[in-house]
């Protein structure tokens, strides 16, 4: 969602309130077109993230009726694959196959968090991916999300959709995982210091 964690998986480096390093791509150039779009399903928190600590962020794409908004970055193949092996937790270098996630619409990697390709459909001619857990959201326990990640993904939202911190906070504090440990208030003053003024 976050243009400057994006820079860290493509460059290399640590985000804002992180607890590791990114390596960063075999091809460290931004994106040549970056654009705010919204998928079908649900965005959930579970397991303990060893970089922020507290519930990492999860999509499932099978919970019908629902939305999630997010930032689709025109990459290369080789920068797609380099990111997803940072987050599958191995080194960057060498270029997936997505033949069986084209033509199915998924592909398991391996049983761990964000080794499932989920293809998307298209948009303008381009692929539309991204990596989840192989699990559904109702499969796993819910964990609560740290304040430091909620800050990094609430002022992505309002950086790629141009939303209030107040529309931001309402957003997070209803994902599962979120809700009943957030509230909207504390998720939108952890947003508003972080917006620069």
């Amino acid at each position: 969602m976050h243009l400057d964690r994006l820079d860290c998986y493509l460059r290399g480096g640590t985000p804002p309130g992180g607890a590791r390093r990114h390596p960063g791509c075999r091809d460290p150039r931004p994106p040549s077109r970056s654009v705010p779009v919204t998928l079908p399903g649900v965005l959930y928190f579970a397991t303990e993230s060893p970089v922020w600590g507290g519930g990492r962020a999860f999509y499932d794409p099978d919970v019908p009726g629902g939305t999630v908004p997010a930032h689709a970055h025109l990459l290369t193949l080789g920068q797609f694959s380099d990111i997803a092996a940072q987050e599958m937790g191995r080194a960057p270098g060498r270029d997936l196959d997505l033949t069986e996630a084209l033509r199915a619409g998924r592909a398991a990697l391996g049983r761990g968090r964000y080794e499932t390709l989920v293809c998307l459909g298209e948009r303008e001619g381009h692929p539309v991916f991204t990596f989840t857990a192989p699990w559904r959201s109702d499969q796993v326990g819910l964990v609560a999300p740290a304040a430091a990640y909620l800050r990094h993904l609430g002022t992505g939202l309002i950086a790629a959709h141009g939303w209030t911190p107040a529309r931001a906070a309402a957003y997070l504090a209803t994902r599962p995982g979120a809700r009943g440990h957030w509230t909207h208030d504390r998720i939108e003053t952890l947003l508003a210091a972080a917006i620069p003024r």
